[in-house]
């Protein structure tokens, strides 16, 4: 619904900036300007579907080859001793805690397809145990503010469309992205923790974040000694080691399970393909709607005036034309995506505000969507902080995605 509403109000504004224009500046183009954005945007998100095809089979065929490899259990038991104490209030045993464990493990390896229906699982097994079946309970909150800071390992989505889009090295954003989304992480994860009163200096707790954090830490600090062209070069290498390495480790864990490997890519590889050919009428309808906008010209007025404001105090303005993937993320990820796309688009794969694009992307998750679906799907009324929580991970996420990518690509 949201997604309705923002995508009709993209004619609406092009249509009035467009009239402002004509009536007032007299120009006589922009309605055909904007007439030949939309026959010029079809094209592109028709193109960009097609070329998904090849990229998005191979990599939902590795994937699928990890799920039935075990990889989600796998990470499901690493996770246990730090999860058992962020959810203090599930009773120890209860199914609530391994849906919640399937979920956020899918997640974290890109397994949007499987990470759904174990969220509503975990949702409809934690409102079982919920004292007020009308109100949020606080292992609910906890989980959806988990899933809205969209703590993400292999981003393969971002990845596959900065490929279709031309980009030099696509998974030169994977060490980026995995910075920006566990910063969202932390910040939301320890909001929580502060409001429901859980003890942050547990082991388990302490260990894994102050792990992350220092690991993080000290990347920070080495990129930071290198000069700049000698950072896409090392990033680069090391990102596309780690997701070799993931698709090895996933092979010989399906191996050493005794599935046909073969057959699990092609089952893979055949969602890849049904799923590149279903987002086409989506991606076409999404990119012409931002077409028209853009041509319109509004979308530049819009970044001009935060230009123009950020530049009253000096500062760098480049960052300020990956925000339209930003702003939109909370909302839908689908738009946020035809942002993403638009972005390079116009600026190139590779420019600054491509690659900050693909970071913001990545970074977080869609907040008011997951909301609406996992609150939705077992009637609850009143989130209480849930919004205000997750936004505030979403905040944490887009500050160091925009540092980050100052860092690593200047």
């Amino acid at each position: 619904m949201v997604l309705n509403y923002i995508w009709i109000a993209f004619f609406i504004i092009a249509f009035v900036v467009a009239f402002i224009k004509l009536i007032f500046l007299g120009d006589t183009g922009i309605f055909t300007e904007i007439m030949n954005s939309t026959f010029d945007t079809a094209k592109l998100g028709f193109e960009i579907s097609l070329g998904l095809t090849g990229v998005l089979s191979l990599w939902l065929g590795i994937m699928k080859i990890g799920e039935r490899g075990g990889m989600i259990t796998v990470f499901s038991r690493a996770a246990a001793p730090l999860f058992s104490k962020l959810f203090p209030d599930i009773p120890k045993g209860h199914p609530a805690s391994a849906s919640i464990l399937m979920n956020i493990s899918a997640n974290m390896l890109g397994l949007d397809n499987a990470a759904t229906p174990f969220g509503l699982k975990a949702m409809n097994e934690l409102q079982q145990i919920n004292p007020n079946k009308n109100e949020a309970s606080n292992p609910m909150i906890m989980f959806l503010v988990l899933n809205a800071s969209g703590l993400t390992l292999i981003p393969i989505t971002v990845m596959v469309y900065r490929a279709q889009m031309g980009a030099a090295n696509p998974s030169d954003i994977f060490i980026p992205i995995m910075i920006a989304t566990f910063v969202a992480t932390l910040v939301g994860t320890l909001a929580v923790c502060f409001k429901q009163r859980i003890n942050i200096f547990n082991k388990a707790i302490l260990g894994f974040f102050g792990g992350l954090a220092a690991i993080i830490t000290l990347t920070v600090l080495a990129f930071q000694s290198l000069p700049q062209e000698q950072v896409n070069i090392v990033s680069g290498l090391i990102a596309n080691v780690i997701l070799f390495c993931i698709i090895i480790v996933f092979l010989i864990k399906g191996l050493m399970k005794k599935i046909n490997v073969f057959d699990a890519f092609i089952d893979g590889a055949k969602e890849g393909f049904h799923t590149a050919v279903r987002i086409i009428p989506y991606l076409i309808a999404l990119l012409v709607g931002i077409g028209v906008f853009r041509a319109s010209g509004a979308m530049d007025f819009l970044m001009d005036g935060m230009k123009g404001l950020v530049g009253i105090f000096g500062g760098d303005t480049r960052w300020i034309d990956g925000m339209p993937t930003a702003l939109m993320k909370p909302l839908s990820g689908s738009g946020a995506r035809g942002m993403m796309i638009d972005t390079m688009r116009v600026f190139g794969a590779d420019s600054f505000a491509g690659r900050l694009s693909s970071v913001l992307q990545g970074a977080t998750d869609t907040t008011f969507y997951i909301v609406a679906v996992y609150y939705g799907a077992v009637n609850i009324k009143n989130s209480r902080y849930t919004v205000p929580y997750a936004l505030l991970a979403d905040l944490a996420g887009v500050i160091a995605a925009i540092f980050i990518s100052y860092l690593f690509f200047g």
